[in-house]
């Protein structure tokens, strides 16, 4: 209840309401209020309510990127959650289901510095069957969080929630008053792609390369990355469209492959239509492309990919079913992607769209990175991989938007071409 008053320790903590004010939700579409508590939504309920799938609806619901704003000079802070964990079930093609996965970090940074990390150690999980995408939540108890020896003086604060686990929210409690964050004044970046964006295999929430990215440039991110889900749906397109952004970036192509879903035929409109909604709401935002990553078992042959059935459940190695001959067919590759991905931008360019522009994914990781930081699992970087995309993409960032027409986002201008968004629906609330 708000105003309740828990001794915890040495000095007495107050709870404090989880919504504006004094709390901001960042990076999140919205917030439900259900009988376990307050539930996080990466995508509006229009969109949500073309999500075809239970896979997607608990990659929509895991708070990748979404952080608790507030100010406050606390020594201490608690968050009572209940958290979900996703179990992989009768794992195609062998059935074996995988692991319980390691406990996410909770991250809590005072005016940017991490201060405190922790953990859920209590929870439920979510047994999500691969091979239908349908999954079962089970019960998820309450845990408390505790940030314990935080500076005690008036600062910014964001507690940062795991990137991979379902989050509700329940109570929220400091040894010192909260007030509203101060607004922020760096550009709204909205970011969609696929399970790397999302932050496979990170180490930590600020370990995934957009929140890494977003922090070193300066950046307010909505992270709209989807393990296994960047597949091009018209609603996510939509919810971009509906963002307020300074900058939005799509990183497309490799679920295509993994799920072997379209043929070349199919791809180029595909990739045409999703740009065509972004653009019905940021006719002038700086709009980037950008392709997938190094992945050596389909750069030239087409997927489906899956896990490789010879490879133990506690380190699973992909494989790709697809052949080099099957181009012919019209299935599609990551170097047919990557040249698609390249003529689309190209022709929408000299077509006028100026504020459009393309990323090579392998300057992001290419061959240098994969030789030095090998993935893991065939597919995902590691955390140090998650880290140094996050860190080249920022570096290049000024000069991309230079090109694009925009200033860099420590070089705002009066006269911007990037487009000034209204505040987003839980900044204001």
């Amino acid at each position: 209840m708000t105003g309740a008053h828990h001794e915890r320790g040495a000095g007495a903590l107050t709870e404090v309401p989880l919504l504006p004010p004094p709390v901001v939700v960042r990076g999140a579409a919205e917030c439900e209020a259900t009988p376990e508590g307050l539930r996080l939504h990466r995508l509006p309920a229009r969109a949500r309510a073309q999500v075809p799938d239970d896979f997607m609806r608990l990659c929509e619901e895991q708070p990748a990127g979404v952080r608790l704003a507030f100010r406050s000079a606390a020594r201490r802070v608690e968050l009572d959650v209940r958290a979900l964990r996703t179990v992989a079930v009768n794992r195609p093609p062998d059935g074996r289901d995988g692991l319980v996965p390691d406990a996410g970090l909770y991250e809590l940074t005072v005016d940017s510095d991490i201060a405190a990390r922790a953990r859920a150690e209590e929870f439920g999980t979510y047994r999500l069957d691969l091979a239908s995408r349908t999954g079962e939540a089970g019960h998820a108890p309450v845990t408390t969080l505790v940030f314990d020896g935080l500076p005690g003086r008036e600062a910014e604060l964001e507690l940062w929630l795991p990137f991979a686990e379902v989050t509700t929210l329940l109570a929220l409690r400091a040894d010192a008053p909260v007030h509203p964050p101060t607004p922020p004044d760096a550009p709204r970046w909205v970011h969609h792609g696929s399970s790397i964006s999302h932050g496979a295999d990170a180490d930590a929430p600020t370990g995934t390369w957009p929140v890494v990215a977003a922090r070193r440039a300066g950046l307010d991110l909505v992270n709209l990355g989807f393990a296994g889900n960047a597949v091009l749906d018209p609603f996510v397109a939509g919810a971009i469209r509906d963002q307020p952004a300074d900058l939005v970036t799509l990183k497309l192509g490799i679920n295509v492959v993994n799920h072997d879903l379209m043929r070349a035929r199919a791809f180029r409109p595909a990739v045409e239509g999703f740009l065509d909604l972004v653009r019905d709401g940021h006719p002038t935002t700086p709009l980037l492309v950008i392709s997938p990553i190094l992945c050596p078992m389909v750069e030239d042959c087409p997927g489906p990919t899956e896990i490789d059935p010879g490879s133990p459940p506690d380190a699973p190695l992909f494989r790709t079913l697809g052949s080099p001959d099957e181009l012919a067919l019209g299935k599609l590759s990551l170097r047919v992607i990557r040249t698609v991905l390249r003529e689309v931008v190209d022709r929408r360019r000299a077509a006028g769209d100026a504020a459009l522009g393309y990323l090579d994914g392998l300057t992001l990781f290419g061959r240098q990175e994969w030789d030095r930081m090998p993935m893991p699992d065939l597919l995902h970087p590691d955390a140090a991989g998650q880290q140094h995309m996050g860190e080249r993409f920022a570096a290049l960032l000024p000069d991309l938007l230079t090109r694009l027409g925009s200033p860099a986002p420590n070089e705002a201008a009066p006269a911007s071409p990037v487009q000034s968004p209204a505040p987003s629906p839980l900044e204001d609330a």
